[in-house]
This record gives C-alpha cells, sequence and structure tokens, in this order.
C-alpha cells in the first residue's frame, strides 16, 4: 500500500517513458521565461522512512533545457555507496514538440570513482549521465530511486533552481511511521506545510512551491539559504551504519558524537606518550606546550582524505595515526587531542561549516549534514586558542579563512556546546606597502618593495620563507609592472597566533614611464591597482553581502630626475562610505619626490539591496583613482 501511494504521489512517472505525456516548449508560461536559460517543469521528491533502519528516496525530475547557459540542469548524477543502493534509473528527452527523441536507462550512465584527486580512501561512487542533444530547446524527464541503510540524514528540499532556472512546480513529501518523529527548519518558504496520513496510517509531510522566477547572477550576493526557499529535516531518533542515537539540540548530538564516535579512540603507544612528556615537562606555560605539540603533530603527519563508511564520521584512533603518519581532518584533529591529553592537557573536537564563505551552524537547529570539517579547540582560561590540524605549515594559534568568524559545536563529555572562532576584521586584517623607487630620464624605474600581511590577509602569501623560482613567477604576474625584472623576493612568515608575512623585492622595470617631448608619464599606483568594477545590474533582488573585510595601506616614493615639475593636477580623493573608505593623494614634494598614497578599506557586512548603486560607484572611484597618471614636465 505504501507503494502504491508513493507512485500516486509520484504521477506514474512511467507514462511520460512511455509518451502518454509530452512537455511542448509553448506550453511554458511565458512569465517563467525572463533571465532563464532552463525551466524546470516539474520537480517531485519523495523521502520514506520504512523503518529505523531503512530510507527510500524518489525523485522525478522534467526540465527544459532552452539554451547552452542552462546545459548544467542536465547532467544527472546519482551517488552510491555500500550504504546507499540504486534501485531505479529511467528517462527520456523530448524536442521542441514535446515528441520523443530518446530513452534512456541505468545501463546508459557512466560509473565512476567520487574521489576528489586527494582523498587516499573513497567508498563513494557516481553514475552520470547527459543526453547527448545539439539542438534547443530539448526537454529532460528521469526518476530514480535510492534506498539507504540509515535515519540519520535526509536531503534537504531546495526548490529554486539556481541562477538562470526558472521553476514551474516542486512539492516534497516525507513519509514516516507515525511515531518517528522529525524536526525540520523551513528558511524563506511563503507556504505552509501541509501534516496528513497515507491509507496506512503512515504520516506525510508536504511542502509545495510554483511559479519560482529565475534568479540572476548578481555581485556580492549573500549566501543562497537568506534568500532561497530551503527545508531541512531531522530526525529525533536514528540508526547510522549500527549507530543508534537521538537529539534534539546541539548539546544532545555533541555528547552523541562525543560518545559513539571519539571514546576509545584516544589511546597513544606508551612511547608517544613519553616523548610527549620528554618535549614538554620543561616548559611551564600550557599554552607553550600545547604549541610544541602541535608543531610535533605537523612535523609528524600529513593530511589525507579518508571517507568510508562511518569513517565519514568517525576518526581513525590516535594509534593507527600515529604508526601511520597521516590521516585526515577528524584523524588528525582526535590525534592532536590525543597528544596533548598525553600531558593533561584538555581541548575540544569542533565540527565546523569550513569553506572561504563564511557559514556558520544554525545555532537553533541542530543536525550531522551542516558541518564538513574538524577542528581543535583549546579551551585556555581568557585565551582559547584554536588549532587548524590539517596543514603541515600554518601557525599555531591562526586559523584563517576557512574556518573564521563562525559558529562551531564543540564535543565534549559534558555534550555539545557551541563556540564562536575567531574574527579577522577590517582593522586586523591589513596589508601595508612601502615602496622606494629611483625614476632615470629614460623611463626606468629601480628601487626596492616591502609588504607586510596581518589577519586574513595573511594567506595572501606562503607560508614557507625565502625565495623560489615559482613565488618570482607568481610575482611577475601579480604586479602590474610593464617589464618588471624581479632581482630579489625573499618572503619571511613570522608564525604566531596573530601571524605577520613579510614580502620584500628588489625590482627594476624598463620604461616604466613614456617619455614625449620632454615630457614623463607614469602610473602613480605602482603595485595595487583595482580594476574588477561590479557590473551593474538594475532591479537588484538581493542583499548586498561582503563576505570579508580588509584594509589596504600603499606609500610609494618615486625619486624623480632633476629639472622636473609636476605637470598634472594633484590627485586628492576622499570617500567614506558605511561599506568602505577610500583615499588616494600624490603631490610633488620640495625634495624632488612624487609621493603617492593610498588607503582602502572595505568592511564586511550585510547591506541592503538600494546599496548597490553606491558601491559600484565607490569601486569605479577607486579604479578612476589607481589608474591616476602623474606627468611631469622640464622646467
Amino acid at each position: 500500500m505504501i507503494r502504491v501511494f508513493l507512485l500516486a504521489c509520484l504521477n506514474l512517472m512511467v507514462l511520460g517513458a512511455t509518451g502518454q505525456i509530452s512537455y511542448p516548449v509553448a506550453d511554458i508560461p511565458k512569465s517563467l521565461l525572463p533571465y532563464a536559460s532552463a525551466i524546470v517543469r516539474n520537480m517531485e521528491t519523495v523521502t520514506e522512512v520504512r523503518d529505523i533502519n531503512t530510507t527510500v528516496s524518489h525523485h522525478k525530475m522534467v526540465v527544459t533545457i532552452l539554451n547552452k547557459n542552462g546545459e548544467d540542469n542536465a547532467d544527472i548524477v546519482v551517488w552510491y555507496d555500500k550504504g546507499r543502493r540504486i534501485k531505479l534509473i529511467r528517462g527520456s528527452v523530448y524536442d521542441e514538440f514535446g515528441k520523443p527523441i530518446t530513452k534512456f536507462a541505468e545501463k546508459n550512465f557512466l560509473d565512476f570513482s567520487a574521489g576528489d584527486g586527494f582523498s587516499m580512501f573513497v567508498d563513494t561512487r557516481l553514475k552520470h549521465y547527459k543526453p547527448p542533444v545539439l539542438t534547443y530547446p530539448y526537454t529532460l524527464e528521469y526518476e530514480y530511486e535510492v534506498q539507504s541503510r540509515q535515519t540519520l540524514t535526509f536531503e534537504d528540499w531546495n526548490p529554486n533552481g539556481g541562477t538562470g532556472t526558472a521553476v514551474q512546480h516542486s512539492v516534497h513529501k516525507f513519509i514516516c511511521p507515525p511515531d518517528f518523529a522529525i524536526r525540520y527548519k523551513e528558511m524563506n518558504y511563503a507556504g505552509k506545510v501541509d501534516i496528513g496520513t497515507t491509507p496506512t496510517g503512515q504520516k506525510v509531510y508536504t511542502w509545495e512551491a510554483s511559479n519560482l522566477l529565475a534568479l540572476r547572477n548578481e555581485p556580492f550576493s549573500p549566501r543562497p539559504d537568506t534568500y532561497e526557499t530551503v527545508v531541512k529535516i531531522v530526525p529525533e531518533k536514528f540508526m547510522y551504519e549500527g549507530y543508534s542515537g537521538s537529539f534534539t539540540n546541539w548539546n544532545d548530538l555533541g555528547k552523541w558524537i562525543y560518545d559513539k564516535l571519539l571514546t576509545g579512540r584516544s589511546s597513544l603507544p606508551p612511547t608517544t606518550i613519553a616523548e610527549m612528556h620528554n618535549l614538554t615537562d620543561t616548559i611551564k606555560d600550557v599554552k607553550m606546550k600545547a604549541k610544541a605539540i602541535y608543531e610535533y603533530m605537523q612535523r609528524k603527519s600529513r593530511y589525507v582524505s579518508i571517507q568510508v563508511g562511518i569513517g565519514g564520521f568517525q576518526p581513525f584512533s590516535a594509534t593507527e595515526v600515529d604508526n601511520l603518519s597521516y590521516g585526515d581532518c577528524k584523524g588528525l584533529v582526535n590525534y592532536t587531542q590525543a597528544l596533548l591529553k598525553a600531558v593533561n592537557i584538555d581541548s575540544y573536537y569542533c565540527v565546523v561549516n569550513a569553506g572561504n564563505m563564511k557559514q556558520s551552524l544554525f545555532t537553533d537547529f541542530a543536525s550531522m549534514s551542516q558541518a564538513n570539517h574538524i577542528i581543535l579547540c583549546l579551551p585556555l582560561k581568557g585565551d582559547t586558542t584554536w588549532m587548524e590540524c590539517t596543514s603541515k605549515d600554518i601557525p599555531f594559534g591562526y586559523l584563517g579563512k576557512f574556518t573564521d568568524d563562525r559558529w562551531v559545536l564543540a564535543c565534549t563529555n559534558n555534550g555539545g556546546k557551541l563556540l564562536h572562532t575567531p574574527i579577522y576584521s577590517t582593522a586586523d586584517s591589513k596589508r601595508i606597502r612601502k615602496v622606494n623607487v629611483t625614476l632615470k630620464d629614460d623611463g626606468e624605474l629601480v628601487g626596492n618593495m616591502t609588504t607586510t600581511f596581518e589577519g586574513w590577509q595573511y594567506e595572501n602569501r606562503p607560508n614557507t620563507p625565502g625565495e623560489t623560482s615559482d613565488e618570482i613567477k607568481n610575482a611577475k604576474e601579480r604586479y602590474a609592472i610593464n617589464n618588471l625584472e624581479i632581482e630579489k623576493l625573499l618572503l619571511k612568515p613570522e608564525k604566531k597566533q596573530q601571524p605577520v608575512n613579510h614580502e620584500e623585492l628588489q625590482f627594476s622595470a624598463r620604461d616604466y614611464a613614456a617619455s614625449s617631448a620632454g615630457r614623463l608619464f607614469f602610473v602613480a599606483n605602482l603595485a595595487n591597482r583595482y580594476t574588477s568594477v561590479p557590473r551593474e545590474v538594475r532591479n537588484r533582488t538581493t542583499d548586498v553581502y561582503i563576505n570579508r573585510g580588509y584594509t589596504d595601506v600603499d606609500e610609494v616614493v618615486y625619486k624623480i630626475p632633476s629639472g622636473y615639475r609636476l605637470d598634472s593636477t594633484p590627485l586628492m580623493v576622499n570617500i567614506q562610505k558605511p561599506f568602505g573608505n577610500f583615499t588616494a593623494t600624490a603631490i610633488l614634494n620640495d625634495k624632488n619626490q612624487v609621493i603617492y598614497k593610498r588607503k582602502l578599506e572595505i568592511k564586511d557586512g550585510t547591506y541592503a539591496k538600494s546599496a548597490y548603486e553606491d558601491i559600484v560607484n565607490f569601486y569605479q572611484s577607486v579604479a578612476d583613482a589607481d589608474a591616476y597618471k602623474v606627468a611631469l614636465i622640464k622646467n
């Protein structure tokens, strides 16, 4: 009966494959066409919990590809592993008039490993199909069903088609036994969930959306979940790879992770424990002890991604990592935590949603699927210190852009607790550059440049000291200086908790200044010109989001040839805005020097969409000032 109901919910998808239903492009409402390269005609998903150990997901999609820009919607990718079995895949392709072109089934899919290029162990595989259609528009109809041996994580419902894709209709059903309790989080959902029952008494939750217009790719857009419709569903009780549990909040989930996934995995060989004591017993300061152990871990081990079965959530034991000298983020954090514990230093295993775009765990909604990385926290009194354990070079106590400024879950024996990682503010994240150069009569430039990088900008240069041919090559590409010749380049990172990176450059550039009729012309901004002015967007739909703030300060002193005076209007720019400040000056002093100064401050945060035009004008003013040319004329 459940199976019959499920198929009824999905409108007997086989009808489309047998030609009884067609999808002429002319039937698409014209209101959905603006900005659309693809139209989702119908998207239906059903997640059915059969019992505490079994989940079945059924997906149906009908999508019309209008042009080449909508081709991403024609990629069908279904993943599977030993705990997730594909039970059905089939589909059809139709031409512009809704006439069948071809049918396809599982045998037509390519099958390959989901390895990401750096993972040593991955047991996930992918099936992929893309129709060989060269004429637009065309329509793709397909369905697939997978069965999972777990009830811990369920797929989100996100009916929005992404940028360039409109959605005519989308529905999501969640079916479960009446005693299977769930929690759900609705974001930007205008409707109201419908809760009913099947003829056999199963509980059914239904979410539905229609006529969603295509979204445009707008510069400085916030995270999609702040404006797209998303529904997240989590169980109160679950089974995963033989591990049972229950949670309704972060405290419960953190306790389950600690008790079920971490407990018993921190043992170390006696020789390693003795080595930790030899390394730290003469160090009195607890933080310095931890630093010594962290740097020991960096020297000894290396990062290797391992995603196998419960290993996707559970770390290798500390003993395994100690013997193998490698591990993934989970294994290396667990190993470092065990090394610290060997000398009686407590730390927290922390679950985080990592990435350059800041993304916190939802503080009001606990779920296992929100995170993708593990970091370590040292809860020293008044001096909480964080450790990224997957890099051999990153300084102790520094997280950087990958995990900064977000809520994370610390898993402890007393339960989970939400902590916030460090913020690298606009004022903290500085790049300060000082340049002294001599400009010759023939236009050649000779001099030196010193740049320091702080806060998250520390990552703008490598962690490794010295001079390398690769860095010289990178510098030539980085600095927009014609005919640049680098005579010396040194990197000097200071690996402290608030690290600073130093770059020292000695260089020359022939013909930097153009010469004409007794005049010399050159761009005052030697090394930091802004050229990527965001495009104008009319009728913007999203707020403006600046993910990361920073401060750039430049000072360039040009020693010019004697006998020249300024033949251009001095540069004087001063712009103050809520989202940023910019000043730039270029003057000739009485020491025969052109002094160029520039300061750009960008303030992270969310701003009203009405501010976007002002932001475009701001960056255009920065770009214009950065292109300012000094003109010198002989007296």
